[in-house]
């Protein structure tokens, strides 16, 4: 009996030095992982930051040689509806297309505006869910086809 209780005891330390193990194992490999993380995240942020000044010097050059031939403010208002535009076009482009029978999208032309209600909608609204196929149970208050139901005359007796 004494040999069987020292033997739980060595496997338990086993175990509990195994665990050990294992959680310095995985710590580790997760603080590199969190290091490589951190050091990619910098580099994207101070590209970005790089990018945006690049884009502000850009739109200086437009600018000024929009200046050469028209008055600064002219010049100003012409770079500033330009680069208008491009962020418009750059949040379109960034816009998933829609998908027929996505859900929230409009599969036929008009059921937006026919399911809100508007006068003009090209189509009527279709059901969010397609019909149920196969054979529809008959409701419980209805006879089977053939026998005669509550308010059908049944023969004579």
């Amino acid at each position: 009996m004494q040999r069987l209780e020292h033997m739980q005891h060595l496997d338990k330390h086993l175990v509990d030095e195994l665990a050990q193990v294992a959680r310095e194992s995985v710590r580790d490999e997760l603080r590199e992982q969190a290091w490589g993380q951190r050091r990619k995240a910098a580099l994207y942020g101070a590209s970005g930051a790089v990018a945006l000044y690049a884009g502000a010097a850009v739109a200086l050059a437009v600018g000024l040689a929009l200046a050469l031939v028209l008055p600064g403010w002219a010049a100003a208002l012409i770079t500033a509806v330009i680069l208008g535009a491009l962020a418009y076009a750059l949040r379109n482009a960034a816009r998933p297309a829609p998908t027929p029978g996505a859900p929230g999208q409009a599969s036929v032309p008009g059921q937006q505006d026919a399911e809100r209600g508007r006068t003009g909608g090209v189509a009527p609204p279709v059901p969010s869910t397609p019909p149920a196929t196969g054979a529809v149970p008959p409701r419980p208050d209805t006879p089977a086809p053939g026998a005669p139901g509550p308010d059908t005359p049944g023969p004579r007796v």
